[in-house]
């Protein structure tokens, strides 16, 4: 069974003849009868009553003939998806936690009210796990910490992050790695590069982190931190959107490492009509960020 077997049936069904329905699919009328035999007996079952020169719809047939429809019209709902001029169909879209909840809601909104026809998924996570579902085919595009340099990867800066240091409140000033040698730290898995930002910020003054305690959110962190147990890297916007941001001290890191771009990236060469107007929406929004240079 194939698409064009349920197409001549469709016709044949529609038309009540085999001559007239050769002429609806552009085909010889022979190879009709034998294509709609072909799929009678792989139901086996007849789909049409044979009456002279007409066909009737047997009544397996007009069972079959309510699936067959459906089948094509799915058909042709996937083909206008990812081939059409509208933007509709399912687009899977990935982002870091703290993008996720502070920079892209009115973003979303934006894109729902102008593209109503499309339903997003939204997945969040570390950059290195985004990054490898992108590169799987799992997400069509996603915000991570950028640049990316991937042969195959191309995107657009959106959002410059201040990242601050979060510490008991009163906590002695910390200006420098050394000042917090050996001290715990709250964060997400390895693969996420603000983790890795946060290291380096470290091992370039000659200092390390104690324990790292891998945290699944930011709320989970900001918790450890308030009841004095360590210390977390995190974008001030994102901490400024918390209840109890006022009850930690707050310490910037030093100018070549205090801000971070945030990107939205996808795989070079795929970009879909959903993600070319998400991608457009997106560098209308874009805040405190020079012209992009891909």
């Amino acid at each position: 069974m194939n698409l064009s077997q349920l197409e001549m049936f469709r016709a044949v069904a529609q038309t009540g003849s085999i001559s007239a329905a050769a002429q609806l699919v552009h085909r010889v009328p022979s190879n009709l009868t034998t294509r709609i035999k072909q799929l009678e007996a792989e139901l086996g079952v007849a789909l049409f009553i044979r009456e002279n020169q007409r066909l009737r719809l047997s009544p397996a047939g007009r069972n079959f003939l309510t699936y067959n429809n459906r089948i094509l019209d799915l058909v042709d709902e996937a083909r206008i998806s990812v081939a059409g001029t509208e933007p509709q169909g399912i687009f899977a879209l990935g982002a870091l936690e703290s993008t996720a909840a502070v920079r892209i809601p009115a973003l979303l909104a934006r894109y729902h009210q102008q593209f109503s026809k499309v339903e997003l998924a939204l997945s969040t996570g570390p950059s290195g796990e985004l990054l490898d579902k992108l590169l799987e085919g799992e997400l069509e595009a996603t915000f991570v910490d950028g640049p990316v340099l991937h042969p195959v990867l191309d995107g657009v800066p959106v959002y410059k992050e201040e990242m601050v240091i979060v510490a008991p409140l009163h906590h002695a000033p910390v200006t420098r790695g050394q000042d917090v040698n050996g001290e715990i730290l709250y964060a997400f898995r390895s693969n996420c590069s603000y983790r890795r930002h946060f290291e380096s910020w470290f091992a370039d003054d000659g200092a390390a982190p104690g324990k790292i305690y891998e945290m699944e959110s930011y709320h989970g962190m900001l918790a450890c931190v308030i009841a004095g147990g360590g210390l977390a890297l995190m974008p001030r916007s994102m901490l400024e959107s918390m209840p109890g941001s006022t009850t930690v001290s707050i310490w910037p890191l030093a100018d070549n490492y205090r801000f971070l771009t945030t990107w939205l990236i996808w795989r070079r060469g795929v970009l879909t009509r959903n993600l070319t107007e998400f991608a457009a929406l997106a560098s209308q929004l874009t805040v405190n960020l020079p012209p992009p240079a891909i």
